[in-house]
């Protein structure tokens, strides 16, 4: 079948662009693992509302209670100006942003990869290995452009990698079955952020 054929192809791509210690990079929006990072051309649907991309909607989300705000992150033109705007302190950040940002990135992800097959064949096909999202530019979503990175050794890592590390969850979850097929309203263990991190980079 198609899918059959797209994951065989996604493997194999993997073996030749994979981190030999097991780990794989993304980061750009393009390219065979563009699907992973949350500027990448598929729209979501959440609670009925249609988002042009997942960061649409998670930027959105920064600025629940003010209706007006809220509507126009989600009309922004391309993921960048969505990031922009949200990451922009002229509009009123909800209180609890830093206790619920988790949440509302796995309802990203949950709804992109579960409306859109060809995203989630490529997610499968990432199987036995860790997603990191590997960029300087983000010490939160991404690893901080260490190369070295590791989830067993946090302490000397120079950013968390929260979004590799809830996409690799995701992969597992849907992968044993647990989720069947996921709705996109469903969520995922988290790690709840403490109250100090602030937004630095894409997916802030």
């Amino acid at each position: 079948s198609k899918a059959t054929v797209s994951v065989l192809y996604c493997r194999h791509l993997l073996r030749k662009m994979t981190c030999p210690d097991g780990k794989l990079w993304f980061y750009s929006n393009k390219g065979v693992y563009g699907c992973f990072s949350n500027f990448s051309a598929h729209p979501v649907v959440i609670e009925g509302k249609t988002y042009k991309t997942s960061e649409h909607y998670f930027q959105a989300m920064k600025f629940v209670g003010s209706d007006a705000d809220v509507l126009e992150v989600m009309r922004a033109d391309g993921p960048m100006k969505a990031a922009q705007m949200g990451r922009s302190r002229k509009r009123p950040l909800r209180r609890d942003w830093n206790a619920v940002k988790e949440e509302v990135m796995i309802k990203a992800i949950e709804a992109k990869f579960s409306q859109h097959a060809d995203c989630r064949e490529t997610l499968l096909a990432s199987r036995g290995l860790f997603l990191v999202e590997h960029t300087a530019n983000d010490t939160y979503w991404a690893d901080g452009g260490d190369d070295s990175w590791d989830l067993e050794t946090p302490e000397r890592n120079l950013g968390r990698n929260r979004l590799g590390v809830l996409l690799t969850q995701l992969r597992e979850r849907i992968l044993s079955g647990e989720d069947g097929k996921p709705s996109g309203e469903k969520t995922l263990p988290e790690e709840t952020p403490p109250k100090s991190d602030s937004d630095s980079a894409e997916g802030k």
